[in-house]
């Protein structure tokens, strides 16, 4: 079965909840990129640390693979 792209923008990533939360991810990744903890293009993630993606604290963000900090619970 095909992924229906436009669906799962509608239903989930079109909420307001949900673009506040990615605003802060974007948010993070911007100020990381400015200290230049990683690069643009890069495969890495920022890490917050205690899971909140509006606490955007230096103390709290670690930049992190793809593969560990989606493995992450």
């Amino acid at each position: 079965m095909k992924r229906n792209y436009k669906r799962e923008y509608k239903k989930y990533h079109s909420l307001p909840r949900e673009k506040i939360r990615r605003a802060g991810r974007n948010n993070s990744r911007r100020m990381m990129l400015r200290l230049g903890k990683v690069r643009k293009y890069s495969s890495t993630d920022i890490h917050h640390k205690d899971g909140n993606t509006w606490h955007n604290n230096l103390k709290n963000l670690k930049p992190m693979s793809k593969y560990k900090n989606r493995s992450i619970k």
